[in-house]
C-alpha cells in the first residue's frame, strides 16, 4: 500500500497522547517479551504489515525463536507456548475480535489464573494500544520494511 499520510509527522500531537500508555506498559510488571508476542498476534489478526515487520524484528532481537513466530497463528495446536502465554493470547484475540457475545467468561476465568488484576489491566491496555496502532498504520499506509529495532524506544 502506498503511504497516504506520513502519520508520524502529521500526527505528532496525536501520537504524543498515545506515548504515555506505552511508557506505562514498559514500566508494568508484564513480561515485555509476552507483550510483544501479543502485539505480533494482534497485528496478524488485523493484517497490519508495518506492525508485523516491527514486532517480528523486536521479538527476534530479544531472542524469540523463528519457530514460535511462524506458528503463532496456530498457537492452540502448537506445543511450545506456556499456559500463561496461551491465556494472554486467548484474551488478546477475544478483545480484538469483539462479537455479540463479548468476552466469554471461560477466557476471563483462564486469564485471571495467570495474571494479577493489575497485570490484566496492563495486558488489556496493551491489546487496545496495538489495535489502535494497527488501525492507524492500515488507514494511512505506513511504509512497511523500514522499521529498525529500537526505532520508537
Amino acid at each position: 500500500m502506498e503511504q497516504r499520510i506520513n502519520v508520524q509527522e502529521v500526527g505528532k500531537e496525536a501520537f504524543a497522547a498515545l506515548y504515555p500508555l506505552g511508557k506505562y506498559l514498559k514500566q508494568s510488571t508484564l513480561d515485555q517479551q509476552l507483550l510483544h508476542l501479543i502485539y505480533f498476534r494482534v497485528s496478524q489478526i488485523n493484517g497490519c504489515a508495518f506492525c508485523l515487520d516491527m514486532h517480528a524484528k523486536d521479538l527476534r532481537a530479544a531472542g524469540e525463536t523463528e519457530q514460535r513466530l511462524y506458528v503463532l497463528d496456530a498457537w492452540r495446536e502448537a506445543p511450545f507456548y506456556s499456559d500463561r502465554e496461551r491465556a494472554a493470547l486467548a484474551w488478546a484475540e477475544a478483545l480484538t475480535r469483539l462479537t455479540a457475545t463479548l468476552i466469554p467468561d471461560s477466557i476471563y476465568e483462564e486469564v485471571k489464573k495467570h495474571f494479577t488484576e493489575k497485570e490484566l489491566v496492563a495486558l488489556t491496555l496493551g491489546v487496545t494500544a496495538i489495535n489502535t496502532y494497527n488501525r492507524i498504520n492500515i488507514a494511512f499506509g505506513a511504509p512497511v520494511g523500514t522499521y529498525e529495532v529500537g526505532q520508537f524506544a
